[in-house]
């Protein structure tokens, strides 16, 4: 028989397989508490459980963990990425940054991505799977493990598209958040996503406080379809009127991302059709220079970057330049998995 990923499992989840096995609800607390505040990795460590209950534990459930396979950390900032290695084969990243509000990590949600942004290292070589809620949280839980450091924000912005794992990526925000667990509060999270429009409004709907970050990148439809094969699907029209009603909904200030891509999208008159874009919304623009690929021919022009900035400054909006992490471990998430994949 095979067992259960018990880190996937919510705690009202827990307590009926509990039930089902004979033993009493409120041991489900306790194993929760084990699992996501001590971080054990084994059902031995459950010190206050009785032996019997530790060994029917690992007859039913198993606690999954991922694999460091490579770590490499910046000499500039502290920054740490991390390679790890699923038990399938498979390889994700996330990236630890420190900041001095604390210390944030950014995770992925998928192994690889259907997306087929043309500026992301992560789409090259194709979708393979959805993470499971246990494998995105160890990406956090390893980290902490490796690092020593504890984790004060998290950012769903690696490897994959979080609203294309929908169901799974809810069921992560629900553990992560769970007073009787971590108990990280989702105002410290954010969650980037490419626009799939319907699960803008099915995320709205559930209200759960985080920052939603819009990948826009583009000023017109036929400028984002280019770059982003998801607008043929969803325009910037139906994009935005979903992200009104986000903000309508929860009351939340959006977060646009705006990859400057030299050539592409950095001139003053892009700059002067995205104010007119966004004036009115409740939200922010966060640019970012884009990370070169091998695979691409895509740079980013710092003079261009800095213009951009300022021409949208006059015309009122809020605006900052992403400050750059790990420059020299090549922090951009999707091109270690690539380069090691490719050995």
């Amino acid at each position: 028989m095979e067992k259960t990923d018990i880190l996937s499992l919510t705690l009202p989840e827990l307590e009926e397989e509990l039930i089902k096995a004979g033993e009493q609800k409120f041991r489900a607390k306790q194993i929760y508490e084990w699992l996501h505040v001590k971080k054990v990795t084994d059902f031995a460590e459950m010190s206050n459980i009785s032996i019997k209950l530790r060994t029917k534990l690992d007859t039913i459930f198993c606690i999954k963990r991922l694999i460091v396979v490579k770590r490499l950390e910046s000499y500039t900032d502290n920054t740490i990425k991390y390679l790890y290695g699923l038990s399938d084969g498979s390889h994700v990243e996330s990236v630890l940054m420190e900041y001095k509000h604390g210390n944030s990590i950014c995770i992925s949600t998928q192994v690889g991505c259907k997306m087929g942004c043309k500026f992301c290292a992560s789409a090259i070589a194709g979708f393979v799977r959805d993470l499971t809620p246990s494998e995105m949280l160890s990406e956090i839980y390893e980290a902490e493990r490796d690092s020593g450091r504890h984790v004060d924000s998290v950012v769903l912005m690696g490897i994959g598209e979080p609203l294309d794992n929908f169901e799974n990526t809810v069921k992560f925000l629900d553990i992560l958040s769970s007073s009787e667990g971590r108990g990280m509060s989702l105002r410290h999270l954010s969650l980037s996503t490419c626009g799939i429009v319907p699960k803008i409004y099915d995320l709205a709907s559930l209200k759960k406080g985080l920052t939603l970050s819009v990948s826009l990148h583009a000023s017109s439809d036929e400028e984002r379809s280019e770059i982003m094969p998801i607008n043929r699907k969803w325009g910037i029209e139906s994009l935005l009127k979903a992200c009104r009603d986000y903000i309508d909904t929860t009351g939340r200030r959006i977060s646009f991302e705006y990859a400057v891509i030299k050539g592409v999208n950095d001139s003053e008159a892009q700059a002067d059709r995205l104010s007119d874009l966004l004036r009115g919304m409740n939200c922010h623009i966060n640019l970012i220079p884009v990370n070169p690929i091998k695979e691409r021919s895509y740079s980013a022009d710092r003079k261009a970057v800095k213009r951009f900035k300022e021409r949208l400054e006059k015309r009122g909006m809020n605006v900052t330049i992403r400050r750059t992490l790990g420059a020299d471990i090549n922090a951009a998430c999707g091109q270690l998995r690539r380069e090691y994949e490719m050995m």
